[in-house]
């Protein structure tokens, strides 16, 4: 069985985290299959967004603890973050596609944080995020301690890193850590829809967006707009601006390329 499974389908590329029976959790073989999965979605034209999702009951529980406490199999924590979950972090956030978190259930640890690194969050009713490693005196990583505050304050994301509370969906989203909240019935056909959406939209300009946003963190306000001002001339020239402006007209469906 794949740790990973990867489909293509109507522009969209569905990421499945694939080891149920520890909830989804990363050993090395599962962190270093994702970065390769993210690496060919990028690449590929076909590809205009992007679905992270787990089997199961679980989104992502983390780190298999099991790893780490088997000294044959331990890579140790420098690689597990510098070889793992690092370069997952760096990849959602770099590449120039919209990546979706269906958050199915559980996600905890570093699989909370690789959910809130992607560009939309939505979640099952049935889900749940959990900071949890000052359960088993660690520190949050994957990028936790830069997003978390980011969405939605650093009191708030203090206090559920220190005490590692479970905060259900409908919490999550009155929080602003998810989008939107479905119900377990409906949660696959809502998030294809979404995807589908994404997907036929254009692609470029949603990329020069994601790229704005990451240079918001650390940006002055004159260094963002004058990158904004670079990215619209630049988007302006795109073929799917000419298409927008056309099927505005024309009073029409735009049929965006991507380009």
């Amino acid at each position: 069985m794949n740790s990973i499974e990867l489909k293509i389908e109507n522009q969209t590329a569905w990421i499945t985290l694939n080891r149920p029976e520890v909830f989804n959790s990363f050993n090395r073989e599962m962190a270093l299959s994702l970065q390769s999965h993210l690496d060919d979605c990028e690449k590929n034209s076909e590809v205009r967004a992007i679905v992270i999702t787990g089997s199961g009951k679980a989104f992502c529980a983390g780190q298999d603890l099991k790893e780490v406490t088997t000294p044959e199999l331990n890579p140790g924590f420098k690689k597990i973050l510098e070889e793992h979950y690092n370069p997952i972090i760096s990849r959602i956030r770099t590449i120039e596609k919209p990546v979706i978190a269906a958050v199915n259930g559980v996600a905890a640890g570093a699989g909370a944080n690789i959910a809130l690194a992607c560009d939309i969050v939505i979640a099952s009713e049935n889900a749940s995020f959990i900071q949890a490693f000052s359960k088993i005196g660690l520190i949050p990583d994957s990028a936790g301690t830069f997003f978390l505050p980011r969405l939605i304050g650093f009191q708030k994301a203090s206090s559920l890193m220190m005490l590692g509370d479970k905060v259900m969906a409908k919490e999550a989203l009155e929080l602003g850590l998810v989008y939107k909240v479905f119900s377990s019935e409906s949660f696959n056909a809502e998030t294809n829809l979404l995807a589908q959406t994404l997907a036929q939209m254009p692609t470029k300009a949603l990329g020069m967006t994601k790229r704005l946003l990451n240079a918001s963190m650390t940006n002055t306000l004159k260094e963002q707009l004058e990158m904004e001002s670079q990215l619209q001339i630049e988007a302006a020239q795109s073929t799917d601006y000419a298409e927008g402006v056309a099927a505005f007209v024309e009073k029409r469906k735009p049929n965006f390329k991507g380009n």
